[in-house]
């Protein structure tokens, strides 16, 4: 197959509080959130919004004392309380207009409070309770997820996944010749404005535990501030630049994916939703040209698993 799949970590708050500061900029994340929705659907383009479970709860009472987390204080920033007192720790409306949207958008998980499964204090059993909680709470609000993002890309039990009925997950992205060099930040300046590498194309393919390994191809961020306003006045935006090149070399293979990925959260300024507008507006008119098919990661999975992607699953897992 040759593709491109968007995916989103949606988290609001949740991607921070267990950080030594929520960042600012947190302030303006429902609102970017909603631009995003009509962005996608200005040119009728899909994604994958893995949403944090926790913002699928219109209330809660702030401890959670039956849910194990990886630390004793992980739920101490909890507010408790509803939706429409804390809009930053829950969805409040923001998951029914993905679901409402003209675009097709898929619904995954990005486990219920933000754990990295794959730190070394998330045990199997903190693991199991995030998926399982996950699961419950979507099927509660009337949703069935089966893809899976992993926290801050930190990949662990996936066992777990596969047991709790997911299907395919977001996978590491595939090194590049600067990675854990001394020279990381150089490396990719001169990557993004000199060299100008294609990235990666991604082969999704089964795991030992039968999940959809779907990897990323490349972040929409990472280049920002000062450093990307120099940028920006010689030449133009390197990260617009290198996804097009990424949508071109996918529209050009006779197989494998582009998989570009981003969180509301990282929408902070006008050049920012300018920045997708122009990406998805080069992505719209390969598509019309019937050049490239942009899909999900859920019909990805559905089509390596040979299995129909409108088939629904239990969406809640052995107990």
């Amino acid at each position: 197959m040759n593709a491109v799949v968007l995916s989103l970590d949606a988290e609001l708050a949740w991607g921070y509080h267990d950080l030594e500061e929520i960042p600012e900029h947190v302030e303006s994340a429902r609102t970017s959130w909603s631009r995003l929705v009509a962005l996608f659907d200005e040119f009728n383009v899909p994604a994958t919004w893995a949403v944090v479970g926790h913002l699928f709860l219109e209330s809660c009472d702030g401890t959670h004392a039956n849910h194990p987390g990886p630390r004793d204080d992980w739920f101490d920033r909890d507010p408790g309380g509803v939706g429409k007192q804390h809009p930053l720790w829950f969805n409040d409306g923001l998951i029914d207009a993905i679901v409402d949207a003209d675009a097709n958008h898929e619904l995954g998980c990005h486990t219920f409070s933000h754990v990295e499964f794959g730190d070394e204090q998330t045990d199997r059993e903190v693991a199991v309770a995030e998926a399982r909680a996950g699961l419950e709470v979507a099927d509660d609000a009337g949703y069935t997820l089966q893809s899976f993002v992993f926290p801050r890309n930190n990949i662990g039990h996936r066992d777990v996944l596969a047991a709790y009925g997911f299907t395919c997950y977001r996978g590491e992205r595939p090194e590049l010749w600067y990675d854990g060099s001394r020279f990381d930040s150089l490396g990719k300046f001169i990557d993004l404005t000199v060299s100008k590498t294609n990235p990666s194309l991604v082969e999704p393919e089964l795991d030992e535990y039968g999940l959809v390994n779907i990897p990323a191809s490349m972040f929409l961020f990472g280049y920002e501030g000062r450093a990307r306003t120099i940028t920006e006045r010689l030449w133009d935006d390197p990260l617009t630049r290198s996804a097009k090149r990424g949508i071109d070399r996918a529209a050009d293979a006779d197989e494998g994916v582009f998989h570009l990925w981003m969180h509301p959260n990282n929408f902070t300024e006008e050049r920012d939703f300018e920045r997708l507008r122009t990406i998805l507006e080069h992505l719209a008119e390969r598509r019309d040209e019937a050049r490239i098919q942009v899909r999900t990661m859920g019909d990805i999975a559905s089509e390596i698993r040979g299995t129909d992607p409108a088939t629904k699953r239990t969406p809640i897992g052995p107990r």
